[in-house]
């Protein structure tokens, strides 16, 4: 029997897209592996945010071959998009794909053999139709990502991913709905809904489905639980989708909802639609509506042109509408993106300095925010037990827990009391 190996980089979009395509293998005979094992064809399924993402799929890409000299190297998604030519140039692929058309990856990769060199790109934005590669079986998790848009049609200066997925494009409800009813019988409880811009969901589409139609769709399904967003833009959240939610016992009570800055000038500059006071009366009214809500975010720090007086505004903010989390990502110029032209492009070394100062804050913010459930009793779906012999799980509203047990808890929501606060968990005790 054939043997197949992933090796996947980036966002949870090209998670869910190696599982699909590594089921299409599977129904074709192939037996999945290891990234690091011996196989015959070995897929990498590539990112393109940042430069250390190209980077790291070019040295994934020459390693791999010296597992097996004869294997066949394909490598797909969003940098085999934007630069096929540059990865077909090196010298151990033979298959290159891009963010289309991959429920024909085992058709193209037996088409060819080891000394194949083959590009099937082609131009994403000519792509008007959301490609249907779905999740069946079980993969042993209680928490499934469930892809239902592709596309972006924002251009913030500083994103490569529109030219890399192209135009906003909605997957069918009635395919979403019959996916998540079969991960429902496989024994998941919860689903995480994703995709390139989760908020556009339906723009495309002439019935009139929305994000919201699909969250009211799959709550009613049973055996889920709970369903959770992905990262959201905060103009989603205007008063009538508010409302909407707040009537949906299913749609648990953690939104991340994407800032990348705290200052407006920058935040024009990067092509957002949404100032720094109309992202905090946001978060106010939610904090308002959904007890028990956290709020979670993306920062950039070192923008182009990003002023200490800038950063400033950022880390202030930051203090005072005091999120529960949040991911700070250091500026990478992306070769045909606006930004990268920018004047007055920030140096590394002050980059760092903004991070640091935004990653300590973090675990300020986090602590705090845990504080608030010190000694309460939480609602915990544990996951596999983790390296250090304990489980560990998610509350409702996103606080990670570990909690030992002399029984095997994984895929169970069970009541513990959190007993203490780290930098970015909680330890519990089971109730």
């Amino acid at each position: 029997m054939k043997k197949v190996a992933f090796y996947t980089l980036g966002c949870k979009v090209n998670q869910y897209e190696t599982e699909a395509m590594l089921e299409i293998f599977e129904k074709s005979g192939y037996t999945g592996v290891d990234s690091e094992e011996y196989a015959d064809v070995y897929v990498i399924n590539t990112c393109t945010v940042t430069h250390m993402s190209d980077r790291k799929s070019r040295q994934y890409i020459r390693r791999v071959k010296k597992k097996n000299p004869k294997s066949i190297i394909a490598v797909v998604g969003c940098y085999s998009q934007v630069s096929p030519e540059e990865i077909l140039d090196i010298e151990d692929v033979n298959l290159v794909m891009g963010t289309h058309d991959r429920k024909t990856i085992v058709e193209k990769v037996e088409s060819i053999d080891c000394e194949s060199k083959i590009s099937t790109v082609d131009d994403i934005m000519k792509v008007k139709e959301f490609e249907e590669i779905e999740i069946v079986e079980t993969n042993g998790r209680n928490r499934a990502f469930i892809k239902i848009q592709d596309g972006c049609d924002r251009y913030c200066t500083y994103c490569i991913i529109p030219y890399a997925r192209g135009r906003v494009r909605s997957r069918d409800l009635d395919g979403i709905i019959n996916e998540v009813s079969n991960l429902a019988k496989n024994g998941f409880k919860e689903v995480v809904l994703t995709g390139i811009h989760v908020a556009s969901y339906g723009k495309d589409l002439k019935d009139g489905s929305s994000i919201l139609t699909v969250i009211k769709e799959i709550a009613k399904i049973e055996g889920i639980e709970r369903i959770r967003l992905s990262s959201v833009e905060p103009i989603l959240f205007t008063d009538e989708f508010v409302d909407e939610i707040c009537k949906i016992d299913k749609l648990v009570p953690h939104y991340h909802l994407s800032l990348q800055s705290g200052s407006d000038e920058t935040l024009k500059r990067m092509n957002r639609r949404y100032t720094s006071e109309e992202y905090k009366q946001i978060v106010d009214t939610l904090r308002e509506r959904i007890p028990d809500v956290a709020i979670t975010t993306d920062v950039i720090v070192g923008f182009p042109g990003e002023t200490n007086e800038e950063f400033s505004e950022t880390l202030k903010f930051l203090k005072e509408i005091k999120l529960m989390h949040t991911h700070v990502f250091k500026y990478s110029p992306r070769k045909g993106t606006p930004a990268a032209k920018m004047d007055n492009q920030v140096d590394p070394q002050i980059k760092n300095m903004r991070s640091a100062a935004l990653l300590g804050l973090c675990t300020k913010n986090f602590k705090e925010f845990a504080s608030n459930y010190l000694g309460k009793t939480m609602r915990v779906l544990f996951e596999d037990k983790n390296s250090d012999g304990v489980y560990e799980g998610l509350t409702d509203n996103y606080i990670r827990v570990k909690a030992k047990s002399d029984k095997n808890i994984s895929d169970q929501f069970l009541d513990v009391k959190i007993t203490e606060i780290k930098d970015d968990y909680c330890l519990a005790e089971i109730c």
